[in-house]
């Protein structure tokens, strides 16, 4: 495998990658471009093409081509694999089995949905509904809508005589068994209009059936779970929706397929939906490899406000922006987009987040003010307890305590127990300002035989005794360094930063020699005492002379 991907490294640029989602410009010895990851006006992603790495200065992320594919794209490391390999013409070698498994399942997938769009036909029952749910000919056509038959097995004996085995089509999902004595087979969906649901690459999994009947039980089927269909993998549209998620800044939120393809119809391309589950953890890092904003807009009854209590809960943990959208007393997104599609993107410009937007619900709903209490400290503070930021809680420990008229210091205390955030490293880490080592130690990489690296070299070994040679630098670092200093640094150029490292070593050398004379004076140690105002007045001296070389 290492050898494929350096194959492939060694027959594309990173320019070349990068080029087609980001227009760059030369900058030096690097190419710059405004962020494909945040909505900004002046460009703040870097791409290097002699280290084959780009980093994104406004949303923190960096990595080579590989890391870049898999965040635009929306896929794990093998899917940008197989599309980095296309793009370089290096053929992948696949060693059969697992990968010719899950290729067979895909090509099922793709029949069967070729079957059911080809038996959707304008004269049809199913093609009449869509359209009586609003959706135009061409949203119909554009979806891959389809049809499945009111029948047993049209789908089952169309694929095995396109040469799909019973074990691969049960696998699919595609088909139930009815009586393992006799070995009876049936489609799974019947009598149903038939939503194809996509992977973040584009790939048809899975699918969502709506019913026909009246009297069918079940008015939405959808796939099990397969090998290529993992419900909380896998949200409905992320493959259209991502590019304009970037666009927009945020992921807006909703609960069924008529819903989702409602709102792409009238421009809200950034429209994902689940399907019959909560939001997962792995929906969650889908989600914000695009935006850490994301707005509810799900259903106005008690469920639709449960689901979205939860939703939110999980997405404000993971550090997200949650907002709900304010729907009318029994509509869904799909009704407003349908019969008032205006009123639909007011109510979406006019969005709460989501602590506010849960308190109006309750105050709506319960008169009684001690219940009301009662209810806010069950709903609303456990939302507010996993939010990361300690000035977003404060601001709604502020409004909670506002809206109900209890003292702020009353909510603190009746926060939840036990789940109080606490920032991870990783996350501190990345909001870090570069050190004054990271960019000596990245102008040394950039120009190790250059006035200017040994120059550092002698300054930083006089002042700390180590070298910065084997530093590990970050790409960060490597990218902020070559901006400011282009292709052709003078010796001179980093003093400043030198003069701070400097400045910033000998007072915590005076900060340890002080606290080593306050020891001895607290022992009454004459003699440490003298060696300790001994030590403190060099260092002193050494500050004081201090110039910027």
């Amino acid at each position: 495998m290492s050898d494929t991907v350096q194959e492939i490294k060694d027959k594309l640029s990173i320019v070349e990658v990068v080029s087609p989602y980001v227009k760059l410009t030369k900058a030096g010895k690097n190419y710059k471009g405004l962020s494909p990851f945040n909505k900004e006006k002046t460009p703040s992603f870097f791409v290097s093409p002699d280290r084959g790495t780009y980093y994104c200065f406004s949303s923190g992320q960096g990595g080579d081509m590989f890391s870049f594919i898999e965040k635009m794209e929306g896929v794990d490391f093998k899917g940008a694999l197989k599309i980095l390999a296309e793009k370089a013409g290096v053929t992948l070698a696949y060693s059969k089995g697992q990968s010719e498994k899950y290729d067979r399942l895909r090509e099922a997938m793709a029949r069967a949905e070729a079957f059911y769009k080809e038996k959707l036909t304008k004269e049809g029952e199913a093609y009449t509904y869509a359209l009586s749910r609003g959706l135009t000919g061409e949203t119909i056509s554009s979806w891959g809508l389809g049809y499945a038959p009111d029948s047993w097995r049209d789908l089952f004996e169309h694929l095995t005589h396109l040469g799909f085995t019973v074990e691969e089509l049960l696998s699919s999902g595609l088909i139930k068994e009815a009586d393992q004595k006799r070995g009876t087979y049936y489609d799974r969906f019947r009598n149903r209009l038939m939503f194809p649901i996509k992977d973040a690459a584009g790939r048809t999994v899975a699918f969502t059936g709506r019913a026909l009947s009246k009297d069918d039980q079940a008015k939405y089927l959808n796939s099990p779970e397969t090998p290529l269909f993992k419900k909380s993998q896998i949200l409905f549209a992320m493959d259209r929706a991502k590019d304009a998620i970037r666009e927009r800044g945020f992921t807006l939120l909703v609960e069924g397929q008529f819903d989702l393809i409602l709102m792409h119809q009238i421009g809200f391309r950034n429209t994902v939906a689940l399907s019959g589950t909560a939001l997962s953890s792995e929906h969650l890092a889908l989600l914000k490899r695009y935006s850490d904003n994301l707005m509810l807009a799900l259903d106005a009854d008690r469920a639709g406000l449960q689901a979205s209590l939860k939703n939110a809960y999980e997405a404000l943990r993971a550090g997200m922006r949650v907002k709900a959208v304010r729907l009318p007393q029994g509509f869904d997104p799909a009704d407003l987009a349908q019969k008032t599609p205006q009123d639909l993107v007011r109510r979406i410009k006019e969005a709460e987040p989501i602590i506010e937007f849960v308190l109006s619900v309750l105050i709506r709903d319960e008169k009684d003010q001690h219940k009301l209490v009662l209810s806010v400290e069950k709903t609303v503070l456990p939302l507010i307890t996993v939010i990361p930021s300690a000035l977003e809680r404060e601001h709604f420990l502020n409004v909670v305590a506002r809206t109900i008229g209890v003292s702020v210091e009353s909510v603190r205390t009746s926060l939840p127990k036990g789940e109080v955030y606490e920032e991870k490293k990783e996350a501190v880490l990345k909001k870090e300002d570069t050190t004054r080592e990271e960019i000596l130690a990245a102008a040394l990489t950039l120009y190790p035989d250059s006035e200017l690296a040994k120059h550092i070299d002698t300054e930083y070994s006089q002042t700390i005794g180590t070298s910065l040679r084997e530093t590990a630098v970050p790409e960060r670092a490597l990218f902020e360094v070559s901006t400011l200093l282009g292709e052709a640094p003078q010796e001179h150029d980093l003093d400043d930063v030198l003069y701070a490292l400097k400045r910033s070593h000998v007072t915590k050398e005076l900060e340890e020699a002080t606290n080593a004379l306050r020891r001895a004076e607290g022992e009454k140690n004459h003699k440490a005492i003298e060696d300790a105002l001994k030590r403190c007045k060099e260092i002193s001296l050494t500050l004081a002379n201090l110039s910027r070389t």
